[in-house]
C-alpha cells in the first residue's frame, strides 16, 4: 500500500480511552453546515471548528511535543497537516474549475447508451431459441447484472456530483439533473445531499461526521460485551464473522443508512432547532432521510426533503407498472439486482475511502477542516474505476478539499495538490480492482475501533487511530482493570 504516513516508532503501552469535555465552541449538527467554508483557511487551534483566512501556521515548539507519539496501525509516525486550503486552492490550475453541463450530459448518455445497450443484447439473444440450455440462460442472466450495475452506479456518482455543484454552473441544471437521476436509483437526492454536505464538512470529526463515524474503545467493547482492558487480551474473532458482517453491510448498509442513519454521529440532542430531542440512529429512532422532521435537517429544508420523496414515490410508481406489465421475476433480473449491485458499490467506496490503517479521526477540539479532508485515502480500481465509475474511488482526496471541481478535471487537480499535501496525502492503487475487492477485507480486520495513540500527550489524545482485538498492526494500549 502506498501509504503517505511517516515511518518512526512504535507505540508503548498507556490508557488509551477516549475522554472530553464539549467546550462551548462545539458547534451542533445543524450549524455545521455554515460552519466551515471551502474557501478559507483552517485555524490550527485545538478547539477550531472553523476556518480562517491565515496562508502560514506556527503551532510551536510545545505543540509539536505533543504531536511526537502519535502511531497509526501500520507503526508509522504521525503529525496533523501543516498547509492550509488556500495552499490547496491556490495550486490547482483555474481551468480544473470549469464546468460543463453539455459535457456532464455526453457522460450521461453514454451510461443511458451503455445500459439500454446491454438491455437490447440480453432481451434479444439470452433467449431459448439462442440459448437453449436453461441453467445457461440463468447464469448469462446473472453476468447480466454486473455491467448494468456498473453503468447504474456511473449514473450515482454523476448525480454526486451534481449535489456538490460539480456539473454545471446553474444550479437548477445540477439540481433537476440530480433529482432525476437519484430519484431514477431511489436516492432521495435533496435529502442526502444536504447530509452529505454535513459530511464533507466535518469529515474525521467524531462527533458530526455524518458517515463511517468509527466506534471508539469503550463503544466498541460495549458492541461486543467486554470490559475495556479487556479487549487486548481477547483472541482473535474469526474471519467468518468478519465476512458475514461485511456481506450484511454490502447487501443493505445503504438502505440501512437512508433509513436509520446507521454508521452516522449519534448526538442528535445538539441539534440547534431542538428537532434532535428524543431521537437516535437506528430502526424506529426517528432519525432518517425521509422525514421533513429528523435531526438531519432544518425547518428550512422540509420541502426539499418533500420532494426528494417525491421523487422516491414516482420511481415507486414506474416499478410496480413495470412489475405488473412484464412481471416481477423479470423486473428483479432487469432493475432490482444491478440496484442491488449499485448499492454494494457505493457502500464499498465510501467505506474505503474513509476506513484504512493509515487514516486519523479527530476529537471536537483538535479537529479543523484541513485536517479532517487529508483524513481520507484514494483507491484504484482499474478500467473499472477509471472508465465506467468517473474516478470517484481514484481522486477522493481532492473531492474532499474541493467538492465542486468535476470530474474530468479531477485526475489533474489531484496531481496539482500532492505536491503540496507531501506526507498526508494517501492512496492505494496495489492490484488494481482486484486489490480493492481484497482492501474491503482487510480492512474490516483491521479497523475495528479508534483509540488515542499509547504514549500521546496533552492534545495528541485528541487525534484517534484504528485498533483492533486480531493482532494485526500497533496492538491496542494495555489498560488497568477497573
Amino acid at each position: 500500500m502506498a501509504s503517505a504516513s511517516t515511518s518512526t516508532g512504535a507505540a508503548k503501552p498507556s490508557n488509551p480511552v477516549l475522554r472530553r469535555t464539549v467546550t462551548s465552541t462545539t458547534v451542533n449538527d445543524s450549524e455545521s453546515s455554515a460552519a466551515v467554508s471551502p474557501s478559507d483557511s483552517p485555524r490550527h487551534s485545538a478547539s477550531s471548528t472553523s476556518l480562517s483566512s491565515m496562508s502560514s501556521v506556527d503551532m510551536g515548539a510545545s505543540k509539536a511535543d505533543e504531536y511526537a507519539n502519535l502511531v497509526d496501525l501500520n507503526g508509522n509516525s504521525f503529525t496533523p497537516p501543516d498547509y492550509t486550503i488556500k495552499d490547496i486552492r491556490d495550486a490547482i490550475p483555474k481551468h480544473c474549475f470549469e464546468r460543463s453541463a453539455i459535457r456532464g450530459w455526453s457522460y450521461i448518455l453514454r451510461d443511458m447508451a451503455c445500459l439500454a445497450t446491454t438491455f437490447y443484447l440480453f432481451n434479444t439473444f439470452n433467449t431459448p431459441e439462442y440459448v437453449p440450455n436453461v441453467a445457461a440462460r440463468a447464469l448469462l442472466w446473472a453476468l447480466y447484472t454486473i455491467p448494468q450495475g456498473l453503468f447504474g452506479t456511473g449514473l450515482w456518482v454523476i448525480a454526486h456530483e451534481c449535489g456538490h455543484g460539480a456539473f454545471s454552473a446553474s444550479k437548477r441544471i445540477n439540481d433537476a439533473t440530480g433529482w432525476l437521476l437519484h430519484s431514477a436509483l431511489f436516492v432521495p437526492y435533496f435529502s442526502w445531499q444536504i447530509s452529505h454536505s454535513k459530511h464533507h464538512k466535518a469529515t474525521g470529526h467524531m462527533e458530526r461526521d455524518m458517515v463511517f463515524v468509527p466506534r471508539t474503545r469503550e463503544q466498541y467493547a460495549n458492541k461486543v460485551g467486554h470490559l475495556i482492558h479487556e479487549l487486548s487480551e481477547l483472541t482473535e474473532e474469526t474471519p467468518i464473522y468478519t465476512l458475514s458482517m461485511l456481506i450484511g453491510q454490502q447487501l443493505i448498509g445503504w438502505p440501512h443508512y437512508l433509513i436509520t442513519n446507521v454508521t452516522g454521529h449519534n448526538f442528535h440532542e445538539r441539534q440547534r432547532e431542538g428537532r434532535g430531542k428524543g431521537k437516535k440512529n437506528g430502526l424506529g429512532g426517528g432519525v432518517n432521510h425521509f422525514d421533513p422532521s429528523s435531526p438531519l435537517y432544518e425547518q428550512k429544508d422540509a420541502k426539499l426533503i418533500v420532494l426528494s420523496d417525491i421523487g422516491i414515490a414516482l420511481n415507486a410508481a414506474v416499478q410496480i407498472y413495470l412489475g405488473n406489465t412484464f412481471g416481477w421475476a423479470n423486473m428483479a433480473v432487469w432493475f432490482w439486482v444491478p440496484w442491488l449491485w449499485v448499492n454494494h458499490w457505493l457502500v464499498a467506496i465510501t467505506f474505503l475511502q474513509h476506513t484504512d490503517a493509515t487514516l486519523p479521526h479527530y476529537t471536537a477540539e483538535e479537529w479543523n477542516y484541513v485536517r479532517g479532508a487529508a483524513a481520507t485515502i484514494d483507491r484504484d480500481m482499474g478500467f473499472v474505476g477509471r472508465h465506467l465509475l468517473h474516478g470517484i474511488a481514484e481522486t477522493h482526496v481532492l473531492h474532499h478539499y474541493i467538492s465542486s471541481i468535476p470530474f474530468y478535471n479531477a485526475d489533474e487537480a489531484s496531481d496539482a495538490i500532492r505536491p503540496v499535501m507531501g506526507k498526508h496525502y494517501r492512496a492505494d492503487t496495489e492490484g488494481a480492482l482486484l486489490g480493492f475487492i481484497k482492501a474491503m477485507y482487510k480492512s474490516a480486520r483491521t479497523c475495528q475501533w479508534v483509540e488515542p495513540s499509547a504514549d500521546a500527550q496533552g492534545a495528541g489524545k485528541g487525534i484517534l487511530f484504528f485498533r483492533n482485538r486480531n493482532g494485526r498492526g500497533t496492538p491496542p494500549s494495555k489498560m488497568q482493570a477497573q
